[in-house]
This record gives structure tokens, C-alpha cells and sequence, in this order.
């Protein structure tokens, strides 16, 4: 186990763990909209108007997909990756920044706040963070 493991660590890098892990958490989430009777669409109202809360989780659904896709990429073609996983929560956050000025949900800003810091701002470090580390000199020397 411990091998398999190793290998699917080496294949995938930091970016495409990443990319993976951002990719499965957005199509969950995505599905959960899809699959629930009736969702809940306080706060997301100015997306409602223009198709439906279900079409917009589908939207995670697709993006997430594409970005899961993108963690098997060699290492400089996973960009579209990054790309995908930034769609979702760059609408859903303005949706409930909307929301949060209007009037309509005053909660919409904190989420907007959620959004802007645990998924854009995680998803924009994630894609700046080199695959490969080159050793600090400081240690080089000692060796």
C-alpha cells in the first residue's frame, strides 16, 4: 500500500494533488446542489435569474471534473486546470457580493470573504507553487 501510494504521489506532484483534491471537493459540492429536491438559493438569487441554481452547480460539476482531469497532466499543461477551479467561486462569491449590496443578504458578504479567501486566494497560491524545490544553498554546503 505504502508503495502504491509513493507512485501516486511522484505521478501526480504537488500542483496535480492539489489540482486533484480541489477537482474532487468542487464536483461533491457541485452534486450536492444537482441532487437535492429543492436547494436552497438564498443569496444566489442574480445567478437564479440567468439559468437556474441547478445549472450553476453543474457548473461546479464540470469545472471541478476538468480540473480533476488536469492533476494528470505533465507539468506545465494543467494551467487550464487552475483556470477551471477559479469559474465557480469567482460567480458564486460575486453573486452573494451582490446579494450583501442590495440588501437582499447581508450574510452574502462573509461568504463573499469565504469564498475570496479559502478558494480563489487558495486556488491562485496553489497554481504559483513551483513543482520542484532546488535545495537551499545553506544546506548544499553542509553536504
Amino acid at each position: 500500500m505504502c508503495a502504491a501510494v509513493r507512485r501516486l504521489r511522484k505521478r501526480l506532484g504537488r500542483r496535480g494533488a492539489a489540482l486533484a483534491l480541489l477537482g474532487f471537493g468542487k464536483v461533491c459540492f457541485g452534486l450536492g446542489y444537482v441532487l437535492t429536491p429543492h436547494p436552497d438559493p438564498r443569496g444566489l438569487e442574480l445567478l437564479a435569474q440567468f439559468g437556474g441554481i441547478r445549472r450553476w452547480a453543474a457548473l461546479w460539476v464540470v469545472c471541478g471534473a476538468v480540473t480533476f482531469g488536469s492533476a494528470w497532466l505533465r507539468i506545465g499543461r494543467d494551467r487550464w486546470g487552475f483556470i477551471a477551479a477559479l469559474v465557480p467561486p469567482f460567480f458564486w462569491g460575486c453573486a452573494y457580493l451582490w446579494a450583501a449590496a442590495a440588501g437582499d443578504f447581508p450574510r452574502g458578504l462573509a461568504i463573499f470573504g469565504w469564498y475570496a479567501t479559502s478558494h480563489i486566494g487558495m486556488i491562485l497560491w496553489a497554481s504559483a507553487v513551483p513543482e520542484y524545490e532546488l535545495p537551499h544553498l545553506a544546506r548544499q554546503e553542509r553536504l
